[in-house]
């Protein structure tokens, strides 16, 4: 029988304006503070507001100008040196409880600990456990934290972001018992961990406004519609996630290509995935150079400055490939399922889990003569390109105002090295 295993989801509380209180001796549930930046006027976006401005309705992610004009609250900018050594203060405490190998840190407030094997050395329930460290952060670092606690890492995430700050102590326990009773009755779709407006509104438009109404959908019809996602969120919805915390250290450990890229402006949707589409190019013409194929396909996206945020997400593949086309369509997918609609400054493209490339691998739907005359395309240009320069051919919308790929080509030569 299978270790019933123990997970904890620990978010620090309004961590960037939690972190600007406690370096003034302020109380973060009872003083008005706004980070954001000073010198964009009444227009700037918040980064953040104290727990106390949220329980008067102000959201994290607004302009100034939407707060209130009777609400009074003071401006600071932000530092991310200090977040970034708060953050650290905050990792460290976690590992005097757990292994580096039982940490995953999710985000710069945000972190996974698999505490199934600690019970038994610290003689408490994962309940008294999850409450003993953050009492320790909070005596430490003055910052207050909220928790959940699960079998598996999605449910203790989704009972922290959905029940842990309106319990006594911050902390909410999900069972498998209670996917039915909790995780179902999830709506909208947006509230629940991975489902953003968009994926939401493609959702309701197949008559899905709950978990519940996800979970009970035909698998085999969300496979067709949205893919591997179509999967996941099935799965999700039910309460599955075979996900471990060992298997995101390992990931780091693979032999892997990345490219990233800082963006001179703002980007939005279809600009990006001018850039998106560019940057795969690049990565599959390394991949057949070296005679690779990939089976982790990962994307990350970092928000403009005055945002400071983004967020990275992989997909395993079945089949490795080094087919621009497959990895371009889960890119657009990662993209698409996790955009905010806000400006973004950085995109970066992690291939990993690389194998050496032999032979074509094909599935039922494939077309051998297709996929053979497709490979022939690419190699004859790679050929070119290496032998007259990699802006010697181009996709037709690399002539666009917003493509980086000409320029990026001069800047490092134009020919390959």
């Amino acid at each position: 029988m299978e270790k019933e295993r123990h997970f904890l989801c620990i978010d620090l509380k309004s961590f960037f304006a939690s972190c600007e209180c406690v370096i003034r001796g302020l109380n973060p549930f009872t003083t008005p503070l706004v980070v954001t930046n000073k010198n964009q006027g009444n227009g700037a976006i918040t980064l953040a507001v104290t727990p106390f401005l949220k329980k008067k309705g102000i959201k994290g992610r607004i302009r100034l100008y939407e707060i209130p004009k009777n609400i009074k609250y003071t401006i600071v900018n932000p530092r991310m040196k200090l977040y970034i050594e708060k953050s650290k203060e905050v990792v460290s405490i976690y590992l005097d409880y757990v292994a580096k190998n039982d940490l995953h840190i999710y985000s710069i407030d945000e972190c996974f600990l698999d505490i199934t094997d600690y019970l038994s050395l610290y003689k408490k329930s994962d309940y008294e456990l999850a409450l003993d460290i953050l009492n320790t952060i909070k005596n430490r670092t003055g910052l207050t934290a909220t928790c959940g606690i699960g079998p598996n890492m999605l449910l203790a995430k989704v009972s922290m972001d959905i029940e842990a700050k309106h319990n006594e102590n911050c902390i909410a326990k999900w069972t498998k018992n209670d996917i039915k009773t909790k995780l179902w009755n999830i709506a909208p779709l947006s509230k629940m961990w991975g489902i953003g407006s968009r994926m939401e509104k493609r959702l309701n438009d197949l008559n899905i406004f709950s978990v519940r109404d996800l979970a009970l959908y035909n698998k085999n019809k969300l496979k067709d519609k949205f893919g591997i996602i179509g999967i996941e969120l099935w799965n999700h919805a039910n309460g599955i996630d075979t996900s471990c915390i060992s298997e995101f250290t390992k990931l780091k450990k693979y032999k892997s290509f990345s490219h990233s890229q800082v963006l001179f402006k703002d980007y939005y949707k279809n600009n990006t995935k001018l850039i998106i589409e560019e940057m795969v190019d690049v990565l599959t013409t390394r991949l057949r150079e070296n005679n690779y194929e990939t089976s982790i396909i990962g994307l990350g996206i970092n928000y403009s400055k005055i945002i400071k945020d983004g967020f990275y997400h992989h997909i395993k593949i079945e089949v490795p490939t080094n087919s621009e086309e497959i990895i371009k369509k889960v890119c657009f997918l990662i993209f698409d399922r996790y955009y905010e609609n806000l400006p973004i400054r950085k995109i970066s493209i992690n291939l990993s889990n690389l194998t050496k490339q032999n032979g074509i691998q094909l599935n039922l739907f494939e077309n051998y003569e297709f996929l053979k005359k497709k490979q022939e395309i690419n190699t004859t240009i790679d050929k070119l390109k290496i032998k007259y320069g990699k802006n010697s051919i181009l996709r037709a919308s690399s002539l666009l105002k917003d493509s980086t790929i000409i320029e990026r080509n001069k800047k490092i030569g134009g020919h390959y090295e």
